[in-house]
């Protein structure tokens, strides 16, 4: 398309200055007799021939490959231009698809986070419980321990006492009571005894 425009436009050219140069000869010619650039006779004609075959010459070996040059120019940088645009495109799906793998990963990890959070809430939980029961457990046997010690120490208490009490006893008797009444004070002391 830019090469038929611009040969359109060369050979319009050519046409012009065809048309144009003699004129201007002329009028030259009329107004000093001939002293002007260009003198028109035969080698006018000759002069234009010379031009326009110079001007072939020139569209041939110059114009067409300065087009054709240009052409390839103009691909290249449309080529180059659509493969920015394509890299553009692929990198902009590349940071979007970058983008929804961080999205991703920071849910991934928001979910392991509470995940955790839960496991270690459930576990301090468990062991809460676990010492909690354990502390009963000592309070229970130490208060079963505490009853067993009690009651050892009151048994033993009353077997002293009773000890003690029939010592005494024996030698109060001994003193004023005759054998018979003396049995019979002991028995009443050991029954009082075993009912308390």
């Amino acid at each position: 398309m830019l090469q038929r425009g611009s040969t359109w436009r060369g050979w319009l050219v050519c046409a012009v200055l065809t048309l144009v140069l003699p004129a201007v000869a002329l009028a030259a010619e009329e107004h000093g007799g001939g002293g002007g650039l260009i003198s028109v006779d035969k080698s006018l004609i000759v002069q234009i021939v010379n031009f326009l075959i110079l001007l072939f010459i020139l569209q041939r070996l110059l114009y067409k490959p300065f087009l054709a040059k240009m052409q390839e120019r103009t691909s290249t940088i449309q080529k180059a231009l659509d493969e920015a645009k394509a890299a553009r495109a692929e990198a902009a799906r590349q940071q979007e698809e970058n983008e929804a793998r961080l999205r991703a990963a920071y849910a991934e990890a928001a979910a392991v986070r509470d995940a955790a959070l839960k496991e270690a809430a459930e576990e301090s939980r468990k062991h809460i419980a676990a010492a909690q029961a354990q502390a009963r457990k000592m309070v229970e046997d130490t208060k079963s321990q505490l009853d067993a010690e009690v009651r050892r120490a009151r048994e033993e208490l009353r077997r002293e006492v009773s000890d003690l009490a029939v010592a005494v006893a024996e030698k109060l008797v001994h003193k004023s009571l005759r054998e018979d009444d003396h049995r019979r004070i002991v028995a009443e002391a050991i029954a009082a005894m075993k009912t308390s």
